[in-house]
Order: structure tokens, then C-alpha cells, then sequence
């Protein structure tokens, strides 16, 4: 029973050597060990704020690509916009050349139809001029051919002649 019951030489060694050991422990270990747990808690903190700065970077960086991709979006919408521009201003202008042309070969076609017209008229003239040369000439030399109608066309002259 003397385990139930510790004597008082026990405890006095065994305090002096717990200081003893807690003395030991202050002196050589727990300076390292509060060392190693300050340089671990550091590199926490550390690691924290290059976390932190990274995350703050990565908000920048996709701040920027939004940025770059708002503008590359606009700038495309304006490419776009300005093509549609030029397309409609080429039909347009080809449509009107176009139009030129057409009125053109119009106004030429009306104009050769016209000279045409004009080269016809003038030669229908010259033949109508030419068959009526004709046909007086033949009932001239009808008329003059016979002595009896040659009196008779004179006097219906002269009987003009005076009643005019």
C-alpha cells in the first residue's frame, strides 16, 4: 500500500526532477519547437496573402479579358457594321451605273431607231418622188402619143390658164 500513500521524499524528487526537466525543456527544446511553430504559423500567413494576391490578380486578369473581349466584340460589330455599309453603297452605285447604262443604250437605241426612221422616210420619198416621175412621164407620153389628145390637153390647159 505504499503506492496509495506517496511518501514525502517522492514527491520532492519527483518535483525537482519535473523542474528539472521543465528547465531542460525551456532551455534547449522549446525555443526551437515555439521557433518552428512561429516560422510555420508565418509561412500560413504567407501562404494566405499569396493566396489572397493571387485571387485579387486572377479577379483582375479576368476583369481585363472581359475588357479586351468587350472590345474585340464591338470592334467586330463595327468591322461588320462598315461592311454591310460598303456592300450597300457598291450595290447601290452598280445598280446606278447600271441604270446609266441602260438609259444610254436606250436614249442610243432610240436615236439609231429614229435615223433609221429618218434614212427610211427619206428613201420611201425618193422612190414614191421616183414612181410618180414614172407614172407621169408614161401618161404624159400616153396623152402626148396621140395628135387628137394633144389638142385636147392643150386647150384644157389654156382654159385653166385663163380661168386662174
Amino acid at each position: 500500500m505504499d503506492l496509495i500513500k506517496p511518501d514525502f521524499g517522492l514527491v520532492f524528487w519527483s518535483l525537482i526532477t519535473f523542474v528539472i526537466l521543465l528547465f531542460v525543456l525551456r532551455k534547449f527544446a522549446w525555443k526551437p519547437i515555439l521557433g518552428a511553430v512561429e516560422d510555420r504559423e508565418e509561412g500560413i500567413k504567407s501562404a494566405l496573402a499569396s493566396a489572397e494576391n493571387a485571387r485579387k490578380e486572377m479577379e483582375n486578369l479576368k476583369a481585363d479579358n472581359e475588357r479586351i473581349l468587350q472590345e474585340a466584340r464591338s470592334e467586330r460589330e463595327a468591322l461588320l457594321k462598315e461592311a454591310r455599309e460598303i456592300k450597300a453603297k457598291i450595290i447601290a452605285d452598280a445598280e446606278e451605273d447600271a441604270q446609266a447604262k441602260a438609259s444610254k443604250m436606250i436614249e442610243q437605241a432610240q436615236a439609231a431607231i429614229e435615223s433609221e426612221k429618218k434614212a427610211a422616210m427619206a428613201e420611201l420619198k425618193n422612190h414614191v418622188a421616183g414612181l410618180s416621175l414614172e407614172i407621169a412621164e408614161k401618161v404624159v407620153r400616153e396623152e402626148l402619143s396621140n395628135k387628137d389628145k394633144q389638142l385636147q390637153l392643150v386647150e384644157s390647159m389654156l382654159g385653166e390658164a385663163t380661168l386662174n
